[in-house]
């Protein structure tokens, strides 16, 4: 942190922080949050802040919305609201022109994003959701980044059919997108078994505590009873208020030796310390992740989280409350673009902000304790857990959960499995499904499906670590491709890869169509960013365990000059890696891209530094 560039104070005194040297800190606010009055007469303030406080708690205009037959689409302002109920709208772009072309309207379906924390679900339920993808989603499932499913392609029309389904399988979609605490994600090594029944307990709790208490979500969506008094003194936010937070706010629990849930990457993060026998004796506290940023303004930055100190188990809650809720107060509501927490870390320094988290709790925040993480990806194939149960983990490109001509056939094979499985399944943060907690006399019965279905075809190292993002045709903000290009370029890459003798070194990519970075590129060793029709930045560098960001390496790359651009690269490692060193940091000690350090330096010293 001490290479951070100062952080200009245009609105007050700054105030030094020990440790720091010369950077000076923005003086954190002592009021408490913004009131509604306040906010509401307050100039400056985004507009989705007063689009929040006018909503009635989140109802906005879209139970009227949902009753206009003559269009697909909803209003601007139900748009950003729909977001906290988990639904973004969305159109085909593949067909935009021709509409338009034809003076019809886009062709409006939306986004379903479930809220699972820890990404764990019985077979009954993954049998009701797979009912829900083939009769209103286009026939597919998908795994996310978040560790939980998504829909695609639900037309307005569907939609209360669609939540009334998912209610059915005692899932929401509260809170799964919006500026909230949106779905909490958890470590799934199963071979863990009792840390990650800890881990899994504490994103079930966080989840719960940090959940929206509005009633919106049942009344528009399943046809429940209104609130009495509606947006009056009967409801309330008692975490929340009615402003919410000021961007949308990640959590993530994370179990040494493994990092699948990226917990760097994330606003909030909880490492799970465990003694020697593999006891949750209390948890690590991150603070400040998070990847995306915008093309161009050299003040937005991806960011890797902070370790804050150390809790108590019996503590962790009341720090995930104190933590969202200081960004809550501090948080920018001004410009959406610097809202995130990563930013409010970056204002007032982490000593101060550590300080009034410790005020929130009670308590002071222990000295953090050791850890050690090996890598970000999964541990795929049979893995036998502490307790004797067996887990299989399948790699599911792109997290598409769907039947692949002359390909596996996940979506038929995992329902198959569904049908006879005893234990439960659990989505991962890199987009792959786990069968998991299954009996010893159980696992010959689940080995023929996945053979029948061709679950387990081989896949590269590259694939196993790579992710994509949907972009297009259905994401507004994408740029470029990702989801439907990757396999192509890991084709092209995985022939690079087999002349140079590295067909079987682990190394992450991941690709997404804009810098909004939702399969998390800039921590990848190989990270591609869209920027315009095949055209995207590529960045080098990352660490293999998460905990580094990467360098931009070369801008507006082509998708045919990818494969070039990477080849020497991929020679010069295979000949002069050191014994264990993985291509991110191959690539920064053989002097080809500069060494992040955190947030703002993200943008210093870019490009090649010397040709490879």
């Amino acid at each position: 942190m001490d290479d951070h560039k100062p952080i200009e104070t245009p609105d007050g005194p700054a105030v030094d922080t020990p440790g720091i040297g010369a950077r000076r800190y923005e003086t954190p606010p002592t009021e408490l949050p913004i009131t509604e009055a306040e906010a509401a007469r307050a100039a400056g303030l985004a507009h989705n802040e007063h689009l929040k406080i006018a909503s009635g708690y989140l109802r906005g205009g879209l139970a009227d919305g949902l009753l206009k037959h003559a269009t697909g689409a909803i209003s601007e302002d139900d748009g950003q609201l729909v977001k906290f109920h988990g639904m973004y709208m969305q159109d085909d772009r593949d067909i935009r022109a021709e509409r338009t072309k034809k003076k019809l309207e886009k062709a409006y379906s939306f986004m379903i994003r479930l809220r699972i924390a820890g990404g764990v679900v019985t077979p009954k339920q993954w049998l009701i959701l797979d009912n829900i993808a083939t009769t209103y989603a286009g026939s597919a499932l998908r795994a996310t980044t978040r560790q939980t499913f998504q829909y695609h392609g639900v037309i307005k029309s569907n939609l209360k059919r669609t939540m009334a389904a998912i209610d059915s399988a005692l899932l929401d979609t509260i809170a799964a997108c919006g500026d909230v605490n949106r779905n909490v994600m958890a470590a799934t090594n199963p071979a863990q078994a009792g840390a990650h029944k800890i881990a899994l307990q504490l994103a079930k709790d966080i989840s719960d505590t940090l959940l929206p208490k509005t009633g919106a979500w049942r009344e528009i969506w399943l046809d429940g009873e209104r609130v009495v008094g509606g947006e009056d003194a009967a409801e309330v936010e008692p975490v929340y208020g009615k402003t919410y937070l000021p961007r949308k706010f990640k959590t993530v629990v994370a179990v040494p030796p493994s990092n699948e849930v990226d917990i760097f990457a994330h606003d909030l993060g909880f490492i799970a310390i465990l003694d020697k026998k593999n006891r949750v004796t209390g948890w690590n506290v991150t603070v400040g992740g998070g990847m995306g940023m915008t093309h161009g303004e050299a003040d937005t930055f991806p960011r890797t989280a902070d370790v804050l100190g150390f809790v108590q188990p019996e503590d962790a809650l009341k720090a995930a409350e104190a933590v969202m809720t200081v960004q809550r107060d501090w948080g920018n509501r001004k410009n959406r673009k610097n809202a995130r927490l990563k930013y409010t870390i970056e204002r007032f320094g982490l000593d101060v902000f550590r300080a009034e988290v410790e005020k929130r709790i009670g308590k002071k925040l222990g000295a953090p304790k050791p850890f050690t993480f090996d890598g970000n990806g999964d541990r795929y194939g049979w893995v036998e857990g502490e307790d004797g149960r067996h887990h299989l983990t399948l790699y599911v490109p792109s997290g598409r959960i769907k039947d692949i001509e002359g390909g596996p056939q996940f979506l038929s094979g995992l329902r198959r499995i569904a049908e006879v499985h005893e234990g439960d399944f659990r989505l991962t943060g890199n987009q792959n499904v786990i069968i998991a907690n299954v009996p010893a006399g159980k696992r010959a019965e689940i080995d023929a499906l996945v053979d029948e279905y061709g679950l387990t075809r081989g896949a590269s190292a590259l694939r196993r670590n790579s992710m994509a993002c949907v972009a297009l045709p259905t994401c507004g903000l994408a740029l470029a491709e990702s989801e439907r290009y990757l396999p192509d370029l890991l084709s092209e890459l995985e022939e690079s890869l087999a002349r140079h003798g590295l067909q079987d070194e682990p190394i992450t990519i991941r690709s997404t169509g804009c810098p909004n970075g939702c399969a998390r590129p800039f921590i990848s060793e190989i990270g591609l960013v869209g920027r315009g029709p095949e055209r995207y930045h590529l960045y080098l560098g990352a660490a293999f365990d998460g905990s580094r960001l990467s360098k931009l390496y070369r801008e507006d790359v082509t998708a045919s000059e990818i494969k070039g651009t990477l080849d020497p690269l991929f020679a010069a490692y295979a000949k002069d890696r050191q014994p264990g060193e993985h291509f991110g940091d191959f690539v920064i000690r053989a002097g080809f891209v500069a060494k992040t350090s955190n947030g703002p330096d993200f943008h210093e010293r870019t490009g090649p530094l010397r040709a490879a």
